[in-house]
């Protein structure tokens, strides 16, 4: 699942994701690689790939199938969204329009929401300490990110639907 998680990102930075320096700032990559290095790689994947690691008792082979699609159906709604975000803006231009689909008639930020219940589903299969502790540390920075892009289409757009949350529907 994280391999191809970041396979799927390396694709959509390649292909898909259009960057500036308000998007991807320098001090981000050091942030971005102490994330994934540290909190993912060591506090994470060390003990997923321990040779002493065992799969919690309560993943049975039919829940491990689940939440293993449930994975790729998260992370194909998190490529619809890129998808969007991409189309969003012509290139060359610095015009934007407001995202519709995939999820974000609920949430301004529906990648980030995809992202979140991929990280989630891949918590409950591995369940070791790490994987929550990275959920956790994703899901806040996601939101962040998010809460700041919510207020900015308000502020933006005159007619930003009302009833729009930013990150998680109805909630926030």
């Amino acid at each position: 699942m994280a391999i191809a998680h970041y396979v799927k990102r390396e694709l959509e930075t390649i292909f898909v994701h259009r960057f500036s320096n308000d998007t991807m700032p320098l001090l981000n990559i050091f942030k971005n690689s102490t994330h994934y290095w540290v909190f993912f790689g060591a506090f994470t994947m060390y003990f997923l790939l321990h040779p002493l690691y065992t799969s919690p008792a309560w993943i049975s082979e039919e829940m491990s199938y689940v939440l293993t699609a449930l994975f790729c159906i998260f992370e194909f709604m998190n490529f619809q969204c890129h998808k969007v975000l991409k189309n969003l803006r012509r290139p060359g231009t610095t015009e934007r329009g407001i995202p519709k689909g995939w999820g974000f008639g609920l949430v301004s930020s529906a990648n980030y929401f995809w992202e979140a219940l991929c990280w989630l589903t891949f918590a409950l299969q591995c369940h070791v300490l790490g994987g929550y502790f990275f959920l956790g540390l994703s899901f806040f920075q996601m939101l962040d990110w998010a809460l700041k892009k919510h207020n900015r289409y308000k502020k933006d757009f005159k007619d930003y639907p009302k009833g729009r949350k930013a990150m998680v529907p109805f909630i926030i």
